[in-house]
């Protein structure tokens, strides 16, 4: 239940505050932001650290710091996406996807060894202050990186929905981009429930531990590894759309084998693993650097933040139903059912002519 409140109390912030956290981001510093909501972030987190020296930590505390978290990455998260296609060129925007993602695969298979190994060194206290200076670092670090500001800051007050709606059609006007975000929203239903039920996967099909576990998100966020640096290599790549096609076919591919497998098949099931991390970055890179190119900079914070809300508010329903049918017929069975859903999407996503006319200049 505890577990269930804090993913619910981290992700629920960004999904309802998006679209107006758009609206801001596109009116303001984009920079400022940034820095701003890292500070917030930091100082939460400072916080929580020195509460924890003296006494232990209240569950009631810890959610209140998630909650100011989600709402620091509800800014920033958007405010970051469109600052890409100020500093990047437009034939160098699937590049910068690329190695971004990269970046972040790097961070997934780093992070958990690091704080397995301080955890069992240093107090709790020490460790969150260590997100404290991380987020003092990136604010320094933004902070000397000259940023082109799209408009003057802007002095009236903002028209929320006035200003919510214009983003909105700035999307509805792009045919290809909008249906893109159709499927995108069809394809995160189906397959955003599955990272949780890895673990179900691990431990009941193939009656594993926790190193099983761990070797199975090792061997995802390697794949995502691979995938980065593949499409930062062929990030001028013509048919982009088919690279997302693809991606998608690959993943419901792998979790469909998943499924199949026996409770001895736990080494096919690492290889599915690195194979669907690895077409991770051609789906959600691809599709970031396609909106940052065909969408006014003016325009993409409120994009980007619609587009993160409904990808997020996609999030609960699909759990909620993965949850009861895996119950009801087996975690490996709703994984070979959940692969045949997203090779459907996939498919029917490649008919789509508006898709395919993306790749026009």
């Amino acid at each position: 239940m505890v577990l269930s409140m804090a993913s619910l109390t981290g992700f629920l912030p960004y999904a309802i505050l998006g679209p107006f956290v758009g609206v801001l981001v596109d009116r303001y510093d984009r920079k400022k932001i940034m820095i701003s909501a890292d500070l917030v972030v930091a100082a939460a987190g400072a916080a929580l650290a020195i509460v924890a020296i003296y006494m232990d930590l209240p569950v009631w505390m810890v959610m209140v710091v998630l909650f100011i978290r989600s709402v620091g990455t509800a800014f920033h998260t958007p405010a970051l996406s469109a600052v890409a296609s100020l500093l990047v060129s437009e034939d160098q925007l699937t590049k910068c996807a690329g190695y971004s993602q990269s970046m972040q695969s790097f961070s997934y298979i780093l992070s958990p060894a690091a704080a397995a190994f301080l955890y069992s060194v240093w107090e709790l206290n020490a460790i969150i202050a260590i997100d404290v200076i991380g987020a003092v670092i990136a604010c320094f670090t933004v902070a000397i990186i000259p940023i082109p500001k799209l408009v003057a800051e802007q002095s009236t007050s903002p028209n929320f929905m006035k200003e919510m709606k214009e983003g909105f059609l700035a999307l509805r006007e792009n045919k290809g981009l909008f249906a893109l975000l159709l499927i995108g929203t069809l394809y995160m239903f189906v397959h955003m429930p599955i990272n949780v039920l890895f673990l179900l996967m691990s431990t009941d099909h193939f009656s594993g531990t926790a190193t099983h576990i761990s070797m199975i998100e090792i061997a995802y966020a390697s794949g995502m590894l691979l995938g980065g640096v593949l499409l930062g290599l062929i990030g001028g790549f013509k048919k982009r759309t088919l690279l997302i096609t693809a991606s998608i076919l690959f993943m419901g591919a792998s979790l469909t084998i998943s499924g199949l497998l026996p409770p001895t098949g736990y080494v096919i099931f690492v290889i599915c693993s690195v194979v669907m991390g690895f077409s991770v970055p051609f789906y959600s890179g691809v599709q970031t650097a396609l909106f940052q190119e065909k969408i006014q900079p003016e325009y993409l914070g409120c994009v980007f933040s619609l587009t993160g809300s409904i990808m997020t508010l996609t999030m609960p329903i699909g759990l909620i139903l993965s949850g009861y049918f895996a119950d009801q017929i087996g975690v490996n069975i709703w994984f070979f059912v959940s692969g045949l859903l997203i090779i459907a999407i996939g498919i029917a996503g490649s008919f789509v002519s508006d898709l395919r006319k993306l790749d026009a200049s």
